[in-house]
């Protein structure tokens, strides 16, 4: 009995992975799957942002985001090959996937300019806003029940990101305002994603975003190409290696688990952002750091139990 039912979760696994179906609503570790995926994800995320502020301060930032998008469709094609290809042109969901494209790139490239003038901590907490207008849509748009555990998570961690920032530290800016404007256009990409993973694995989602990114950021780097050293073009590689497997992380993980869980999650690359910024450009954080970081390990770790705490109630 115990071998039949192990050889049903299996084979339930290994359909989501190979088709666009998503795990079933009793595989035991589903969500903890797909907090695991998001956690991965926004580290490799931060890791690549800690990068690419390194590179624009002399690469310009479409062509940091052309070369990314040329290595990580040069991969997908090497995967999927002309079936995917087939797949995409053919696919209900390519309207979606077209405005998913032009939501995030635009999110990236102000995020990425504004990484031009603010300091790294300060610049992933005022992106920061993300998660908490994730939890907004995720009953409107998506209609996940978002109840009062994962809406004291997600307040939670945004104290904890304010307050590790020093908020007084935080001045009115053009580029603070990219990054809010980045951060909304953020949280609505995340609801598109997880819409269309409900039809599309993730490598079709991976092919179809850096295409679109290939064709637009292309326009802008044949006007503006900087002829990258090779200590450049390493580092563009390790954009492309940390981006990509950092968005197939954040794309698996919507397919296990509801955007409203995951949300919180995102407030660990904030640890990642205050101790990168202090080893490589030398931010020293402020005094509220170590208070605000506990909040946003709380608010995680909130999570986390609350969802164990309900599927053991089920």
């Amino acid at each position: 009995m115990i071998q039949v039912r192990h050889h049903i979760q299996r084979r339930a696994y290994l359909l989501a992975g190979q088709g666009t179906a998503i795990l079933p609503a009793g595989w035991p570790d589903r969500i903890a799957l797909g907090m695991g995926l998001a956690l991965a994800a926004y580290s490799l995320l931060a890791l690549q942002d800690a990068t690419v502020k390194w590179l624009v301060a002399t690469v310009p930032v479409w062509q940091v985001l052309f070369v990314r998008a040329a290595i990580l469709v040069a991969f997908c094609l090497a995967t999927g090959g002309r079936p995917l290809l087939r797949h995409i042109a053919t696919t209900p969901t390519l309207p979606l996937l077209g405005l998913r494209g032009l939501v995030t790139l635009t999110a990236w490239f102000c995020y990425f300019s504004a990484a031009r003038a603010l300091p790294l901590g300060q610049l992933t907490t005022l992106w920061f806003t993300a998660p908490v207008i994730i939890v907004l849509l995720a009953g409107p748009v998506l209609g996940e029940r978002v109840g009062l555990a994962r809406w004291s998570a997600v307040s939670v961690g945004f104290a904890g990101a304010v307050l590790a920032a020093d908020p007084g530290g935080i001045a009115p800016s053009w580029s603070a305002a990219l990054v809010l404007f980045a951060a909304i256009l953020w949280g609505i990409g995340v609801m598109l994603t997880r819409r269309i993973a409900r039809h599309e694995k993730s490598l079709v989602q991976m092919l179809a975003n850096n295409f679109f990114f290939l064709v637009v950021t292309g326009a802008g780097t044949a006007f503006s190409w900087h002829t990258p050293t090779w200590r450049e073009i390493l580092l563009l590689i390790q954009v492309a290696l940390l981006g990509g497997a950092g968005q197939f992380c954040l794309f698996e993980s919507v397919r296990h688990a509801p955007a409203s869980v995951l949300a919180p999650l995102e407030y660990v690359a904030l640890i990642w952002a205050f101790a990168l910024g202090f080893l490589i450009w030398g931010d020293i954080p402020g005094p509220f750091l170590f208070g605000g970081a506990t909040l946003i390990l709380l608010a995680g770790l909130f999570i986390v139990l609350s969802e164990r705490v309900s599927r053991w109630q089920k």
